[in-house]
């Protein structure tokens, strides 16, 4: 009995040990930089979005946060390392849409919900339907209009192959009851080239580079891509007012390996969502015509779950899977 006694003691004094060195660790977290992949090349928006949170992230943890460009593999690159990293809070990942897009369409060498612990939604980034100057679709009911009346002969263009810009044409084109052809891009830059140039009449595009265009009047909206109109452009009806329940919006946010500690989680949601008030910060969002939307680790958790649901179902529909 004394020997159990003895045993348990020892055990129980352990434990407390243990513990008390784990709770330190994590109040002194974080003790040395953090790394923050991110699966784009250096110089896009989103690149230029974590770069600004990263700063932020810096000045009020007290430590850099170097950010680390990966691309490759559509954005499954650097999603691959972030997955198979330490869950200690010194690896995190920017992810985007893709991060919910990609299992529809490839095969992912991760489970997207497992691998990942959600800590912060960054930022919506609205999408819109923007034409040329010669094309003579005025309202989203004209462009409706005419790809009803000319099945597959109005080309639309998408930053990407599988990109929420494309998706959401295939939902306006399930939900309009039209046929568009799809002309993928390798990225905005060429996309908005051709809009501008006539190859292509109609363009599904990211809110950013469509509103340098749009001030420079070298192409017009039709119609933004989220439920209700936007504060960049509050005269620009949304395709929901027309077709209720569409939606597609393209978002940044950051995740940490999986298993990493709550309390560390919750440490960079706090910083986060208090970056995301900071005035510095929201008057560069309102420039690239973001949307600062702070929300918990947990609500993050679960629009990341719809929107694999979600997308997930247009790429069925669309037979759009690649793998």
């Amino acid at each position: 009995m004394r020997r159990r006694a003895l045993l348990a003691a020892t055990l129980a004094a352990t434990l407390t040990v243990f513990a008390g060195t784990h709770a330190a660790a994590q109040q002194t977290y974080p003790s040395k930089p953090i790394r923050l992949l991110v699966p784009y090349p250096a110089g896009g928006g989103a690149d230029g979005l974590a770069r600004l949170i990263g700063e932020k992230m810096s000045s009020t943890l007290g430590q850099p946060v170097i950010i680390e460009n990966k691309p490759g593999a559509n954005t499954m690159l650097a999603s691959s390392e972030a997955a198979r990293a330490q869950a200690d809070g010194y690896t995190l990942l920017y992810v985007a849409s893709s991060l919910t897009i990609n299992p529809s369409l490839y095969k992912v060498p991760y489970d997207t919900v497992k691998a990942f612990s959600p800590v912060a939604l960054v930022a919506e980034v609205p999408l819109i339907i923007i034409r040329n100057q010669e094309a003579p679709y005025h309202t989203l009911n004209d462009l409706v209009t005419a790809a009803r009346a000319n099945p597959g002969k109005i080309n639309y263009a998408s930053y990407g192959q599988g990109s929420p810009a494309h998706l959401g044409g295939e939902l306006l084109e399930s939900m309009a009851g039209i046929d568009m052809t799809h002309i993928p891009y390798k990225g905005s830059a060429p996309a908005l080239t051709d809009l501008v140039g006539g190859q292509v009449e109609v363009a599904f595009s990211s809110i950013e580079p469509a509103l340098q265009l749009i001030a420079a009047k070298r192409v017009h909206p039709i119609a933004v891509m989220t439920k209700t109109r936007i504060p960049a452009l509050p005269d620009v009806p949304a395709v929901a007012e027309t077709y209720p329940g569409f939606e597609a919006i393209g978002w940044n946010g950051i995740v940490a390996p999986a298993g990493t500690p709550s309390d560390i989680v919750n440490r960079l949601n706090e910083v986060i969502n208090q970056i995301l008030k900071d005035e510095e910060v929201l008057a560069k969002y309102a420039k690239q015509g973001v949307i600062a939307y702070p929300i918990s680790p947990d609500a993050f958790g679960k629009m990341i779950k719809d929107e694999i649901v979600k997308w997930g179902e247009i790429v069925r529909k669309a037979n759009l899977a690649m793998n």
